[in-house]
């Protein structure tokens, strides 16, 4: 065999070695981007799966709060109302006090109406969403309860902004049925790229440490890293219990 043969065998060599290089980095780089495609897709349902049963327990807190309101509230107005025009047979002065009450309850008949139209609900904003929930926990005497906002609001995406809703919810209706608080404060800071969330009640607060594991809070953690953002509950006994959800 001579130099020339020799040089084309070593030249084929190196060219199937290539190949094999080249058809073996082709197949690598096909199965992580298929393992990246389907890690993806699989985060993608997870993300809609949750969404979806937000959506629904959303729903069904605004269905208890409906009851709620409609025998807590307007049914004690329209109860009330009833004596009063009754009353009106023997002190006709009360007219007014009848018509004064029924003018409550046709109000209250109509903030409620925001919360039976699921239309109304899905467009609401964060901000408009909350301060309804604030407005409600007023109404109903549950706690006195405020709202700040500090900043420009802006929007996250509603998907997004479904869930820190379905977070605040759960926080606060652990305030009103355990923490035994009189007030709750919760804050919006808009920045530039940025959305802070803090919500204080001046409850009983823990004994011990917050505990993550929890179910409470194990689910507003879990839905908080859903949408990557910082979760952290704080709490100290007989001085309440904060959180705080900074999205960016």
């Amino acid at each position: 065999m001579d130099q020339k043969e020799i040089a084309a065998l070593i030249s084929v060599i190196i060219l199937l070695v290539l190949v094999a290089i080249i058809i073996t980095l082709i197949t690598v780089f096909v199965r992580r981007k298929n393992k990246l495609l389907l890690e993806q897709q699989t985060a993608r349902e997870a993300y809609e799966k949750e969404l979806s049963e937000i959506q629904i327990e959303i729903r069904e807190e605004t269905l208890r709060n409906i009851s709620w309101e409609l025998h807590d509230n307007i049914g004690q107005l329209m109860t009330l109302a009833k004596i009063q025009v009754q009353l009106t047979k023997e002190k006709p002065e009360t007219i007014d006090e009848a018509s004064e009450t029924i003018g409550k309850a046709i109000n209250e008949l109509r903030m409620l109406s925001k919360l039976i139209n699921p239309e109304a609900i899905k467009n609401l904003s964060l901000r408009e969403a909350v301060q309804l929930e604030i407005e409600r926990f007023n109404r109903m005497d549950f706690i006195k309860a405020k709202l700040t906002i500090v900043g420009v609001p802006f929007s996250i995406g509603s998907d997004k902004e479904v869930i820190i809703f379905r977070i605040l919810q759960e926080f606060f209706s652990n305030t009103i049925k355990h923490s035994k608080a009189k007030n709750l404060d919760v804050t919006l800071i808009y920045t530039e790229n940025e959305l802070l969330i803090n919500a204080k009640d001046d409850g009983v607060g823990f004994k011990d440490e917050v505990n993550y594991s929890g179910i409470g809070i194990k689910n507003m953690t879990n839905r908080a890293k859903v949408i990557g953002a910082d979760f952290k509950v704080s709490s100290k006994q007989n001085e309440g219990t904060i959180l705080r959800l900074l999205y960016k």
